[in-house]
């Protein structure tokens, strides 16, 4: 019965002839597995499988030298700008988790700090926990050369834009097999057999042809794709997927986008998929994360964010989004003002001066997150008051 099940079905649980008195003390009675299936309490997934990747109160600052005192002798004092603030989410293995935000939010720098990447005047502060062999480890923590062992390995990141991310005068088969190289002990062929397999597996046509080419031979989907096999090659667990669509074509898009959620089903994914295009982020991410001015200010699951937003910031980035229903004579919502500077930001919610439902609350403090249904998150004093 069991290769049925496996066949069959997503999920198995099984079951023995249990009797009430032993699972839940209410009498010696026999019960049918259809009354057992209804007795059994429900567990969220989020409940049962630890996090691969737990991002907790993260935050990254930049030193800026403040306007010069009025006496020139005095020193020049120096501030810092927090371009991320008290960021906190979890990726759970093959997941994919959509970062949405409008330029300047802080979603690219989020992803730079959990890769180690940022330059060296950034201030990081918070924990970004990465679960490797049943043990999380703190990534911030580790020494170089172990972060380096891990970058590209067990966490690959497909940059913004692959014509300043490939190396020009470096052809593109040799860049990947680079890559297998850093991590494998395999010889220079063994690697370039590697890098033209991981070129078909996305969809390259004549892989042995093209793995000569350089990137300015190659169009611009053919680059991203290239880049996509670069990331994929070593089969790691955690993919940052930073912007892949931009500067494509809408064909091209949806191509890319089937390809990512081709490859994240085949090699169970986990993924971090980053994006300013909520449409986009509708068609690959099962929990989306909404980020303003470095802050988090809506977290829940795509049918939370898409069918009952609650936090004013993402009702108006979805209220500015045409689909087929829209009445053509009435203009699109638009949000009123920008995102305010670093170096000006509000002490309460960054969003306030902008906000049509603004309370006092609201310029005062920074509002917590708060859980407006289960596993759906807003920050927003409105929301609190209520």
């Amino acid at each position: 019965m069991l290769h049925l099940a496996k066949q069959f079905g997503d999920t198995v649980y099984v079951l023995r002839n249990i009797s009430r008195s032993e699972t839940y003390g209410l009498g010696p009675s026999r019960v049918t597995w259809r009354q057992a299936v209804a007795l059994m309490p429900m567990r969220c997934y989020h409940g049962c499988v630890p996090a691969l990747l737990e991002v907790r109160n993260l935050n990254i600052g930049f030193a800026m030298s403040a306007p010069k005192p009025d006496r020139a002798s005095a020193p020049n004092p120096t501030q810092t700008l927090h371009a991320v603030r008290d960021l906190t989410f979890s990726i759970r293995p093959g997941e994919v988790l959509g970062l949405v935000g409008e330029s300047g939010s802080g979603k690219s720098l989020t992803s730079l700090a959990i890769m180690r990447l940022l330059p060296p005047q950034a201030f990081v502060s918070g924990e970004i926990l990465f679960g490797e062999n049943g043990q999380s480890q703190n990534l911030g923590a580790l020494p170089d050369e172990s972060m380096r062992r891990l970058r590209g390995s067990q966490i690959a990141m497909i940059f913004q834009e692959p014509m300043t991310a490939l190396n020009p005068v470096m052809r593109v088969g040799d860049q990947i097999a680079e890559a297998v190289l850093a991590h494998r002990r395999v010889s220079r062929r063994e690697a370039a057999t590697m890098a033209v397999e991981a070129m078909k597996q996305v969809a390259i046509p004549e892989s042995d042809r093209r793995a000569r080419d350089y990137p300015h031979q190659l169009s611009g989907g053919m680059r991203q794709r290239i880049m996509i096999a670069m990331a994929v090659v070593n089969r790691p667990q955690l993919l940052i997927a930073d912007e892949p669509t931009t500067a494509l074509d809408v064909t091209i898009q949806e191509q890319i986008l089937g390809l990512l959620a081709d490859l994240q089903s085949k090699f169970s994914l986990a993924m971090l998929f980053i994006s300013h295009d909520l449409a986009v982020v509708s068609q690959v991410a099962e929990r989306v994360a909404v980020m303003y001015a470095g802050n988090l200010v809506e977290l829940g699951t795509k049918r939370d964010i898409f069918q009952s937003p609650a936090h004013p910031y993402t009702r108006g980035l979805l209220e500015a989004v045409p689909n087929l229903k829209t009445d053509r004579a009435i203009p699109l919502g638009t949000i009123d003002g920008t995102v305010p500077p670093l170096h000006a930001m509000p002490p309460g919610c960054a969003f306030e001066p902008r906000c049509a439902l603004r309370v006092r609350e609201c310029a005062r403090s920074m509002p917590p997150l708060i859980e407006v249904s289960a596993g759906h998150w807003a920050r927003c004093p409105v929301l609190n008051a209520k």
